[in-house]
């Protein structure tokens, strides 16, 4: 999306794919956030002196650059921020239903977040989720509601990497806790691991936290619903651990950065999703009782899919994806799902759907 103009102003052209990450591409990369973040913000401060509203709602793909949201945050330019969570072109779909809205009646908002989470797509009933686990030649045990939590929560503290999948998918590009990969944010190896073995992508990428909403700013700088992963904020430096002198870039990776290092950043930054017992109660609780486990309130969530693939939809998405990575565990609906106990190492990868 480049031309010769750009590549001359910034040194040179795009990395590919599988190059080397150099100091100067980390220099890029850094300039042309803060160029974005100082964009969006004279373009929010313009918007709060022509219109003297309070609130503001983003959309867009740039609405998806949570360090800059997070910074308009704290700017406090407006009262309340609201962003949807499809705030790329996916988005369009929610502009297109609210204006056949608008033109067949008044519409009434409703508060304080009618979208409820995004949880907006399909869901699997145990009976079909169990069909699928069948036609796989599935190892699985079923568990109850009780039994479920109690053995994730055992899983994550002993620092397996866990498929999380429950019922209604969510609209957007992140994972809001419904077709999720969790983790132990306490541990050190918990973001390479997922990386690599998981996301097959770069170890350095981060990861976000996930935290009942009464729980955040004990653990971020951040009290704000932040639903949709659209908010990064700074981890309360009553955590943070000193970063080794002289050491830069990837070399700070290996560093423990705070008490919940797979999810802090190496500037102690983290893309915070908050969660409440009445949009997502299953997730609430898993966190209510990890905390009460082992004395973190704080998980890692990332989407479950891998690199160049969409986040996984059905139930047979979600076993086909999990037994192509390393993964430890599934838990789909109440079955739980060990990778290694299955009859087979692997199957086959996702088909795409046919044409009519």
């Amino acid at each position: 999306m480049t031309n010769d103009r750009f590549h001359r102003l910034l040194g040179g052209p795009p990395r590919a794919e599988d190059d080397p990450i150099t100091p100067r591409h980390m220099d890029v990369a850094r300039s042309i956030q803060m160029v974005c973040e100082e964009m969006m913000l004279r373009l929010v401060r313009h918007a709060r002196e022509l219109t003297g509203c309070d609130d503001l709602c983003l959309a867009g793909g740039v609405a998806l650059n949570c360090v800059a949201n997070g910074r308009i945050l704290r700017e406090k330019i407006f009262r309340r921020l609201w962003i949807q969570p499809a705030a790329g072109d996916a988005g369009g779909a929610l502009g297109a239903a609210l204006a056949a809205w608008h033109r067949q009646a008044a519409r009434t908002p409703a508060a304080p977040d009618s979208m409820r989470g995004a949880l907006l797509g399909p869901e699997y009933s145990e009976s079909e989720i169990e069909a699928v686990l069948k036609g796989h030649q599935a190892v699985y045990r079923r568990c109850t509601d009780d039994e479920l939590l109690a053995a994730t929560v055992k899983l994550l503290a002993e620092e397996k990497v866990v498929g999380w999948f429950q019922g209604r998918m969510e609209f957007g590009p992140r994972a809001l806790g419904n077709r999720s990969i969790l983790g132990d944010a306490r541990s050190p190896r918990m973001q390479s691991v997922m990386n690599l073995k998981v996301k097959f992508r770069e170890s350095f990428r981060p990861f976000a936290p996930v935290v009942r909403r009464e729980r955040v700013a004990d653990y971020f700088e951040l009290d704000e619903d932040s639903p949709y992963m659209l908010l990064v904020a700074p981890v309360q430096a009553g955590l943070r651990r000193p970063l080794p002198a002289g050491k830069s870039g990837f070399d700070l990776l290996q560093s423990g950065r705070s008490t919940i290092p797979a999810v802090t950043h190496v500037d102690y930054s983290a893309r915070v999703q908050t969660v409440t017992r009445e949009v997502n109660p299953r997730l609430y609780d898993l966190l209510l009782r990890f905390e009460q486990a082992t004395g973190c309130g704080v998980l890692v969530n990332t989407s479950f899919n891998v690199r160049g693939e969409p986040v996984v939809c059905t139930p047979d998405d979600a076993y086909r994806c999990f037994m192509n990575t390393e993964m430890d565990y599934l838990i789909l609906g109440n079955f739980v799902i060990e990778r290694l106990a299955q009859p087979r190492a692997t199957v086959e990868r996702r088909r795409a759907p046919q044409a009519d």
